[in-house]
């Protein structure tokens, strides 16, 4: 993406974080720009002086990207089950950072320690459970393949640590163009 997308992109999460914790109406988002109308998935991340305080997305879509970006930036605003008790305040708004991740299309792999730290992310699966984790994650946590991809099993999907390794296990690796602004910046 080049960065007038991306500035694109990021104002109308801003936007519409703003419109949520405030009870507004979200924006409706019209382009030109094929990039920006290509369904794909995305999440939105929002973190208030580095802590997390909302991130939701999808891995698919058949909706443009410019609309998705609406829909997971109101849901990380408003509807992140980790956050309900504490939801965001409109006082909040001015100290949060905005972050998209655009996402590339899931690829299983059969050798989960092929993922690249920092470039791939991963989304594990096994029955009715599931679990992810950005690219970025693994950078941020410094950790190791085997800590990654147990970290995602036990803490997000529900799984003993080790169900990567299980063949019944399915586990997918995706990249994301991932770009992001301080709330009041964009």
């Amino acid at each position: 993406m080049n960065d007038a997308q991306k500035h694109t992109l990021l104002a109308l999460a801003r936007d519409t974080v703003g419109a949520a914790v405030s009870g507004k109406p979200l924006p409706h988002p019209r382009s030109d720009d094929p990039r920006l109308n290509a369904p794909c998935g995305c999440f939105v991340t929002l973190k208030n002086r580095g802590r997390l305080r909302g991130c939701i997305g999808q891995f698919t879509s058949d909706k443009p990207l410019i609309e998705l970006v609406v829909q997971m930036a109101k849901a990380s605003a408003t509807s992140d089950p980790r956050f309900l008790a504490n939801p965001i305040s409109s006082r909040e708004l001015e100290h949060l950072d905005v972050e998209i991740s655009v996402l590339s299309p899931l690829a299983r792999t059969d050798d989960p320690l092929s993922l690249r730290l920092g470039t791939d992310g991963i989304y594990i699966r096994k029955g009715c459970t599931s679990g992810c984790f950005l690219p970025q994650v693994a950078t941020e946590t410094g950790w190791t393949k085997e800590e990654f991809l147990s970290y995602c099993c036990a803490h997000k999907a529900g799984l003993p640590a080790d169900a990567w390794q299980d063949p019944k296990t399915e586990v997918y690796l995706f990249t994301a163009e991932v770009f992001g602004a301080d709330f009041k910046d964009v």
